[in-house]
């Protein structure tokens, strides 16, 4: 098979990392292939906020997951019976509970990814973006998460040591690190196209 077909299929979001750091050689290397991403008009919206001090990762961590319960808390019964199950996989939740790291599950490095709060193509430019990341990781023999959670970074009381301007949203985080675990390859739906 194709290299970057075996890449893209081997891929997996890992929720398990080794206590092994990531040399900033290697990080500058996942970076560039964010950068080389297609964006609208070429506008490159991103920009990266890259944590490798373990205990700061781990406090954010902490923060993020204790704001994302109280906002969940405030979802009615009525709002989550229309969540869309399958992306809140049950597994997923008993560990966010039952984790110690509930949102960046022990990664080395993770990179917060931003756009500006007026672009309305960040979202799309920065989740394509977050993918080069991903794939490149796994051609590097690391393994990588995209974390949504990563957006109640607003709300954690250090938020402000990241340095991020007012006018940038964080779309998303990407953890990466050596992986500690090799998840199975979840069914993929195959009826979701049409030709016309």
């Amino acid at each position: 098979m194709n290299e970057i077909l075996k890449n893209i299929y081997d891929r997996r979001a890992v929720r398990k990392y080794k206590n092994v750091s990531v040399s900033k050689d290697l990080i500058e290397i996942l970076l560039d292939a964010g950068r080389m991403a297609p964006s609208a008009m070429n506008r490159q919206p991103w920009k990266f906020y890259v944590l490798t001090d373990v205990k700061k990762i781990k406090a954010f961590s902490k923060e993020i997951a204790e704001n994302a319960i109280k906002e969940i808390k405030h979802v009615s019964p009525k709002e989550a019976s229309e969540v869309n199950l399958s992306s809140f996989h049950l597994s997923t939740m008993i560990n966010f509970l039952k984790n110690e790291d509930h949102v960046f599950y022990g990664a080395p490095v993770v990179i917060f990814i931003t756009s500006p709060k007026t672009d309305e193509w960040g979202a799309i430019d920065t989740g394509m973006c977050a993918q080069n990341i991903m794939l490149a990781a796994k051609a590097l023999g690391l393994d990588s998460c995209p974390v949504g959670f990563a957006r109640f970074i607003t709300q954690a009381k250090d938020y402000y040591k990241l340095n991020i301007p007012d006018e940038e949203q964080v779309q998303l985080a990407i953890i990466v690190g050596y992986g500690d675990e090799q998840p199975e390859v979840h069914e993929r739906m195959e009826n979701n196209a049409v030709y016309l």
